[in-house]
C-alpha cells in the first residue's frame, strides 16, 4: 500500500493554514512527520482521519482516491482520548466494536495487546487509577485493537519511563516489520531517527524538507565541518572562527562548545585545515560534521523562520 498526500490546502475562515502539503509513505515503512507546535501537523493528520476536509488537493492509496472509511486506521493522539472512569477492557471492546469487530474479536484483541504491552493485570481497573505511563500503553493498545493497516502515532512516548519506552519501541518496530503503514509524529528526534526511513518537516503550513533521512543527513553533512576550540565557549569560539576563517566558512550553528561550519563557495575541508594550521586558534577537535535529525530540524526550521520574518 502506498499513501500519497498531494498539494493539500486548508483554510479556516480567511486564514490558510496548509499551503500545499505533499508527502508519501508505503506499507512496511514509517514516515516521520515533524514540525514545531502550530506548524500544521495536527491539521494534516485530521484531514487524513476525515475529521477536517481539505479545501483542495487529494489523498490517494495505490493511485485511487483515499476513502478513510474503507481502511482500518489506528490513531494515537498526543492528548489522551479515552474514558477515565470506564474500565480498560470495557472501553477497548467498545472501541473495537465501533471499528467493525465483534465483541469477542474486540475482547480477544484487547487482551492480546494488553498482554503484549504488559498491562493485562489492569484490564478491570478504571483508567484513571493507572499511572500516566500505563494509561499511555492502554491508549496504544486501543489504537491497535482493530488491527489497523494505517497507524498514526502522535507523541507516542509521552510520559513513558525508559523501561516502558523500550516496550513501545519494540512494538513499533514489530508493526513496521509486519507491513503496517506508520506515520510517526514526535518532538523526540532520537525516536524518529530509530524508526523512520523518510521524513517530512512542516513549517508554517508548508513542507520545507522531505525525503530519505539517510540521504538528507548525508547531504547536510557534505559541506559542513565541526570545530571545537580549546578553552573557548561557543560564542567566543564563533567570534574567533569568524575573524580568522570568515572568508572560507560561515558559522552556521553553535552546539554548546562545538561550532558547525558551512563551507563557502568552492572552498574545501583542506582549505580550512591549511588555514587552521597557520592561525592562532587553539584547535581541540576538527573534522567532518555528522548532523543529527535534531540538528537538521533546527537548521531548517530556523532558516524558514528567518525567511518569514
Amino acid at each position: 500500500m502506498k499513501l500519497e498526500v498531494k498539494n493539500i490546502h486548508k483554510s479556516f475562515g480567511d486564514k490558510e493554514v496548509l499551503h500545499g502539503i505533499s508527502f508519501e509513505v508505503e506499507s512496511g515503512k514509517a514516515l516521520g512527520l515533524l514540525g514545531r507546535n502550530g506548524a500544521g501537523k495536527t491539521t494534516t493528520i485530521r484531514i487524513l482521519m476525515d475529521v477536517f476536509h481539505a479545501n483542495s488537493g487529494e489523498i490517494s492509496v495505490d493511485g485511487k482516491k483515499f476513502v478513510p472509511g474503507q481502511h482500518q486506521i489506528g490513531y494515537l493522539p498526543e492528548e489522551r482520548g479515552l474514558y477515565p472512569k470506564r474500565t480498560v477492557i470495557d472501553q477497548m471492546v467498545f472501541l473495537g466494536c465501533l471499528r467493525g469487530l465483534s465483541a469477542k474479536q474486540a475482547k480477544d484483541n484487547a487482551r492480546r495487546w494488553l498482554t503484549r504491552l504488559e498491562v493485562a493485570e489492569y484490564e478491570t481497573r478504571k483508567l484513571e487509577t493507572l499511572s500516566k505511563g500505563n494509561q499511555q500503553k492502554v491508549q496504544l493498545a486501543s489504537t491497535l485493537v482493530a488491527d489497523p493497516e494505517i497507524i498514526i502515532l502522535d507523541e507516542p512516548f509521552s510520559g513513558l519511563d525508559p523501561v516502558n519506552s523500550q516496550i513501545l519501541k519494540d512494538v513499533v518496530s514489530e508493526l513496521i516489520a509486519d507491513g503496517k503503514l506508520v506515520i510517526f509524529s514526535s518532538h523526540q528526534m532520537s525516536y524518529v531517527e530509530e524508526f523512520c526511513e523518510d521524513i517530512a518537516i512542516i513549517n508554517k503550513g508548508e513542507v520545507v524538507l522531505q525525503g530519505n533521512l539517510h540521504e538528507i543527513k548525508k547531504d547536510y553533512g557534505m559541506d559542513r565541518l565541526m570545530l571545537i576550540l580549546e578553552g573557548s565557549t561557543g560564542k567566543e569560539a564563533a567570534k574567533q572562527a569568524e575573524e580568522q576563517l570568515g572568508d572560507l566558512v560561515t558559522v552556521e550553528t553553535i552546539r554548546k562548545n562545538m561550532l558547525v561550519l558551512a563551507l563557502k563557495g568552492d572552498f574545501s575541508r583542506k582549505d580550512v585545515m591549511e588555514r587552521l594550521a597557520k592561525s592562532s586558534l587553539c584547535v581541540e577537535q576538527f573534522g567532518s560534521y555528522e548532523p543529527s535529525l535534531n540538528d537538521i530540524f533546527v537548521i531548517k526550521v530556523g532558516e524558514e523562520d528567518e525567511k518569514h520574518e
